[in-house]
């Protein structure tokens, strides 16, 4: 009935009512429309007061995390995540599932297309909530805020489940082994990728303000390997090595051999996405940006500009140095290849690969640093365990609590699926649930609208083209259907040796289990047990904030309601002392947290 009730309110006019309550008991204004109910939000970031539904997480006054993102750190932080492993692994995928050269280089500018067509929604949603991070949290919970708890519940199991960054870990490996000039057994690689990802975890955790200088750094070290890499590749084009005495070869004809495959296509189109996946990081942090809004709007596309040129630019260089047929068994070495043909297989071309390298390795740091906002403000949010845990900053003034989940569910990722398929195994049991909530975010910017202009908010700060929000709606649907058609050779022909679908089946299974999960908890249960659930703000010793959902007796629901604003927060007295601590007497053991 939540979802039927949510539908019904998006029809027709509706009459809102401002509700100013009294200084004594709150400082938020709450404007109730049908079953929802919205307060207005100020941040510390110096951005815009933003409207957000009450059963989201609370706006965080001053940012516990600090305000050290400045325009610089946007690009980089950016650059960091796209530049990662994606051009010096994929290359070599997306041109064996496409058959062409020619179609190769189209993929990256679709490729392109599509990232700017995500950076547009992004900033839109992002410029009705500035003053909270997390991305994709925020922009599900507030886009879908019926049936409360949903979406949040769904996309919080999603990211505890598939908090990992396996696959640059295992690429940061194989580039070692490669420089090292050794062939390591199976367990001598994950070894490796867990002693990479652990460094990686440990600078994140130190210094909020440390680690993202370290990113910024790693990410200028990987904006010149691209240009080295490009400017090798223009030498190589104009004649000037003699390893590669003809470099126009595989773009002559260079449409031959296209498939025809709709496995292959989808399949190089989740590639081409995977490689420029991280123009949203800056998204992730955007409560720690002062004037954000300002700032992403041309920070962001600036960002993606620079690398579109780039991976453009070394495209050109592995086809003008390298066979065809090399590129397609490449696999995850692409740019290892491209180094020992251009600088022979000695020392040399070993060397290079250090850059592949510390690229891989700032991607691990870059990822942490955007995704544990995320997954904090799942935590948030009150629909993951322990709150408190998710919330806090201490001792570090880093989000520890996500870093410790990120860090073991990778180790898990490295250690389970057998090696030779673990990249992509991972990259595609990310890619489908990912697409089914883009699509749904998509389409959020729609009742996100409509809400606001029930409520008579004026308009944000940027909108995006209905076209632009079409054409990614498009392509997410296109993830979503195409993925099940099988490959030519066969159900066992696809990208890895066992059942070509089986990443999409584990993770539909898994979304299909989170909604299992969320009626159990928030239908059968309470009826069962005669309780309802309540959102109550908690407030850390250090200034953190976040919400817990409690277990409250029916029959103390009536005087919980008459004490506890919408958002949760407890009214306050003449006396100064909230009215729970006058009247409240609902016990701790009536009313459990359901979530500590």
């Amino acid at each position: 009935m939540g979802f039927q009730s949510f539908l019904a309110n998006l029809k027709g006019p509706a009459t809102v009512a401002t509700v100013h309550v009294p200084e004594s008991a709150s400082t938020e204004n709450v404007i109730h429309e049908g079953n929802l109910d919205y307060t207005q939000e100020k941040g510390g970031n110096d951005s815009l007061p933003s409207y957000q539904e009450a059963s989201g997480a609370p706006v965080e006054r001053e940012s516990p995390l600090g305000y050290e993102v400045s325009w610089f750190t946007v690009i980089l932080l950016n650059v960091g995540q796209m530049v990662g492993t994606g051009v010096f692994s994929t290359p070599g995928s997306i041109l064996k599932n496409l058959g062409s050269v020619g179609l190769s280089l189209l993929y990256w500018v679709l490729g392109l297309a599509i990232a700017i067509s995500g950076l547009s929604v992004y900033l839109e949603l992002a410029s009705y909530f500035p003053n909270r991070s997390g991305a994709e949290v925020v922009y599900l919970e507030q886009g879908w805020p019926r049936p409360k708890y949903f979406l949040p519940t769904a996309f919080a199991a999603f990211k505890v489940l598939f908090s990992f960054s396996s696959s640059n870990a295992i690429v940061l490996s194989t580039y070692l082994y490669s420089t090292a000039g050794k062939t390591p057994t199976e367990w001598q690689s994950k070894g490796v990728a867990i002693a990479g990802y652990t460094v990686a975890t440990a600078i994140v955790i130190i210094s909020n303000k440390y680690s993202l200088w370290f990113a910024n750094g790693i990410s200028v070290v990987k904006l010149l390997t691209l240009v080295f890499i490009s400017i090798t590749g223009f030498v190589v084009m104009a004649g000037g090595i003699s390893a590669v005495p003809d470099p126009g070869f595989n773009f002559r004809d260079s449409f031959s051999g296209t498939t025809s495959d709709a496995y292959g296509i989808t399949n190089a189109l989740v590639r081409i996405n995977f490689a420029y996946a991280g123009w949203e990081n800056c998204f992730n942090v955007v409560a720690e940006i002062k004037k954000p809004i300002r700032t992403v709007r041309w920070a962001g596309p600036a960002s993606l500009a620079i690398i579109a040129v780039l991976y453009m630019f070394v495209n050109l260089a592995y086809f003008a140095a390298l066979p065809k047929q090399e590129i397609q068994g490449a696999n995850t070495i692409a740019a290892s290849l491209f180094f020992a043909k251009v600088f022979g297989s000695g020392s040399a071309a070993r060397s290079l690969n250090i850059l592949i390298l510390l690229s891989a390795f700032g991607n691990l740091v870059s990822v942490l640093i955007g995704q544990s906002r995320m997954i904090r403000e799942c935590g948030r949010q009150g629909v993951l365990p322990f709150p408190r845990f998710w919330a806090s900053t201490q001792p570090f003034g880093t989000p520890l609590g996500p870093y410790a989940l990120k860090y073991v569910m990778t180790i898990i990722m490295i250690l389970a699926p057998p090696f030779g398929d673990a990249f992509n195994f991972a990259v595609d049991l990310a890619s489908y649930p990912s697409a089914v909530f883009s699509l749904l975010m998509a389409v959020g910017i729609y009742t996100i609208r409509r809400q606001r202009k029930r409520i008579n908010v004026g308009p944000s700060e940027f909108r995006v083209w209905d076209i632009v929000v079409v054409f990614y709606i498009v392509v997410q649907l296109f993830l979503l259907v195409m993925p099940w058609l099988p490959p030519q050779g066969g159900i066992y022909a696809g990208n890895v040796t066992f059942f070509y679908a089986t990443a999409i089946l584990t993770g539909l299974g898994l979304l299909i289990l989170c909604a299992v999960y969320y009626y159990v908890w928030i239908k059968v249960l309470p009826k069962r047990r005669g309780y309802a659930i309540r959102q109550e703000l908690i407030v850390l010793e250090t200034g953190e904030t976040a919400h817990s959902l409690v277990n409250v007796p029916l029959e103390k629901i009536p005087e919980w309601d008459s004490v506890h604003d919408v958002t949760g927060k407890k009214y306050a007295t003449s006396s100064g002392r909230s009215s729970g601590e006058d009247s409240m007497s609902v016990e701790r053991t009536n009313a459990k947290s359901v979530k500590e």
